[in-house]
């Protein structure tokens, strides 16, 4: 049987936070108007029982009003959104944003004109799921839920507010977004009215940034395990739209992975496992370019490339017959060359062991180029030569100490033809 969850708030830790109450006090919202409430993530994460990280208000007090009180109260608000309604009152214990009711005036997919409303009902029709329009009274805990959010969680469903269509008009990123918290809070079957629309418009997203795209994308495969959800986006065509290079198979065999070998979620690890990368030329090109499209950062797109390369390197040494999955010195010198980070991703992705990099860090090789010119070899590429036959050596025993890198610079010398 689902859950059932009655119209009121429980207690938990962030209703109690002594700056919380200060706000709602300045805000008047213990009188009987009722000036501002609890919404969205908040509401619903305590009703899971989850940990909450943001807090958001509604009130039907407009912006000005809400910085004059807070001001009076003695609270630091910034107007980081003041054109749609948004103040963010700097509190001890984390900002909290406050927005004022608001309708819409007129939607492009992309953007919306909006115009402030003081009727709750009013505001809650213009977002996006039932169980995102969830308000909470802060001073009786009394749920308002206009749209049947409190039955959908209960029963574990992503449902769309009124017509999924006109919904995903409104906001092409809800295509998104939707598959987002199906991966999160949803249960099998989905709604197939939000599943119908998304598929339907799916194309609408081409619309939108390949920014916005690339972070909700992020957000979905940073979840527990996204796997079955990118692959119902693949079946109903929306995974062609945003990253027509995917293949869904990889990335439920690396979560498998990460879950065996105790591993956390990753999501630029999991994109690498979408893009299905096997050491095959030209793929770092490609995930560069990939992350170009999606305005990855510098670091995001390196680690991408990297982790390509990475899997390149243990492709070439299965191809000469060697067992990467075997010496714990095979794991530790691929991080010693590509990173433990990059290391870690190619292995898990390509099914090996990452056991070996556990609690190991990378060392530095103890030999440079001046010792080498201190045994007689002028200083120029032969020292370049010797220093990567040497260190090639040093990575192949497992890292010796600095005694035995010694011995292999007196081997390496005496094939060049210099006494040790």
């Amino acid at each position: 049987m689902p859950q059932a969850f009655a119209p009121l708030l429980p207690p938990a830790e962030w209703t109690r936070r002594a700056d919380l109450a200060g706000l709602i006090a300045a805000l008047g919202a213990g009188n009987r108007e009722g000036t501002a409430r609890y919404v969205g993530g908040a509401v619903r994460d305590t009703l899971l029982g989850l940990a909450v990280k943001d807090i958001d208000i509604a009130t039907t007090l407009l912006p000005e009003a809400v910085t004059a009180a807070c001001k009076v109260a003695g609270i630091r608000t910034i107007p980081t959104g003041i054109d749609h309604g948004t103040v963010t009152a700097l509190l001890a214990g984390g900002p909290v944003e406050i927005t004022t009711l608001r309708r819409d005036v007129s939607t492009d997919g992309r953007r919306a004109t909006v115009a402030f409303a003081a009727d709750w009902r009013e505001d809650a029709a213009r977002r996006d799921f039932t169980i995102n329009a969830l308000f909470a009274d802060p001073a009786t805990g009394a749920i308002s839920d206009y749209f049947g959010g409190l039955a959908d969680l209960a029963a574990r469903r992503v449902r769309f507010i009124g017509d999924a269509r006109q919904r995903i008009a409104e906001d092409h990123l809800r295509i998104l977004r939707y598959f987002r918290f199906q991966a999160r809070f949803g249960s099998m079957p989905a709604d197939a009215e939000a599943e119908g629309a998304c598929a339907v418009l799916a194309p609408t997203l081409k619309g939108l940034s390949r920014e916005r795209i690339g972070m909700e994308l992020l957000n979905l495969l940073s979840l527990p395990d996204p796997a079955p959800t990118v692959a119902r986006m693949a079946e109903l065509g929306v995974l062609a739209v945003i990253l027509p290079e995917a293949e869904v198979a990889p990335l439920a065999a690396l979560v498998a992975q990460e879950r065996a070998q105790n591993q956390q979620p990753d999501a630029i690890r999991r994109l690498a496992a979408l893009l299905a990368l096997k050491g095959h030329e030209g793929e770092i090109a490609r995930t560069e370019a990939i992350a170009g499209r999606f305005r990855l950062s510098g670091a995001q797109k390196k680690r991408l490339a990297t982790t390509a390369g990475a899997i390149a390197t243990l492709a070439a040494a299965d191809g000469q017959g060697e067992d990467p999955a075997a010496p714990a010195a095979h794991a530790r010198a691929l991080a010693y060359r590509s990173g433990p980070v990059t290391a870690t991703d190619a292995l898990l992705l390509t099914g090996h062991s990452v056991a070996p990099l556990a609690g190991w860090s990378v060392p530095a090789f103890p030999l440079k180029g001046g010792q080498i010119v201190a045994r007689g070899i002028h200083a120029g590429p032969q020292v370049a030569r010797i220093l990567q036959a040497v260190e090639a050596r040093w990575i192949a025993e497992g890292f010796p100490d600095e005694g035995r890198v010694h011995a292999l610079l007196d081997a390496e010398l005496a094939a060049t033809g210099i006494a040790p």
